[in-house]
């Protein structure tokens, strides 16, 4: 989805300064500390300290090996919030800058995530949330999965709306797509017991995603078009949140503890 949404934009005349593990304009690896400080540092030397957009995409699903867990903890949260944080001054030097998180709709559709993994995460103390999910054995790495994007996703609706960054014209946005034909589903799919699963999940409107569309969610996202976008999490998967969440959401901000919401977005808007 990365891919094809940088592919996009050059082809609309952006310039486009990729991160990657392996190919980009920058190669790093943001499982550890130096990586991310390393793809921070030099995505902001190339561009001159203005960033028009950003889109974080990189990320790591569920897979075999023990340390997946800890890989996809690095990854997917502290890959998202540690360059943003420092791409911030960046992003504040354009007009209207957008950005764009790759969420999922494992959020609203994995059951059992602990939500002191969750804590952990925005605390940013992966040591606990790895030890959280461990107890879980084969199922921690799923359940991390989830926990990442959770995280991440909360941390996204929270930052959103704050002074330093609506109030600095930044628009701070996350996608949360479901099956999406990618290289990482064909290998689910390649393995017999992972295919079996991964066909009987919910998807009212049947089949899977297609990559490229879901990069063109993240262009207009991007987009001026999307000025008025501040905190959204938007669900591109076929109606499974839908199914499994018809009468959950939206829902009233209850009438108490009204006065400390209202309190918070002040605070938090500098109004």
């Amino acid at each position: 989805m990365g891919y094809q949404a940088a592919q996009k934009l050059r082809e609309q005349g952006h310039t486009v300064i990729g991160v990657d593990l392996k190919e980009g304009e920058v190669v790093s690896d943001l499982s550890t500390p130096e990586g991310r400080r390393r793809a921070a540092d030099e995505v902001m030397r190339l561009s001159g300290g203005r960033l028009d957009g950003a889109v974080l995409a990189a990320g790591l699903g569920p897979g075999p090996g023990a340390e997946r867990p800890r890989l996809i903890a690095e990854v997917n949260f502290l890959g998202v919030v540690e360059l943003l944080e420092a791409w911030r001054p960046a992003l504040a030097a354009a007009d209207r800058a957008k950005v764009v998180v790759l969420s999922s709709n494992s959020t609203t559709t994995t059951p059992a995530v602990p939500a002191r993994a969750i804590r952990a995460l925005l605390a940013r103390d992966t040591d606990k949330a790895v030890r959280t999910v461990r107890v879980l054995g084969r199922a921690g790495t799923p359940i991390m999965y989830a926990a990442s994007k959770i995280a991440v996703s909360r941390w996204v609706r929270r930052t959103a709306v704050t002074a330093a960054w609506a109030g600095a014209g930044i628009r701070l946005n996350a996608l949360a797509p479901g099956a999406i034909m990618t290289p990482l589903l064909q290998s689910q799919l390649a393995e017999p017991l992972e295919s079996k699963a991964v066909r009987a999940f919910p998807v009212p409107i049947g089949g899977f995603g297609d990559a490229g569309q879901l990069a063109d969610w993240i262009c207009f996202m991007l987009s001026d078009s999307a000025d008025f976008l501040c905190g959204s999490v938007v669900f591109v998967d076929g109606g499974s949140d839908a199914y499994f969440r018809a009468t959950s959401w939206p829902r009233a901000v209850p009438v108490r503890g009204l006065a400390q919401y209202l309190w918070r977005f002040k605070r938090g808007a500098g109004r």
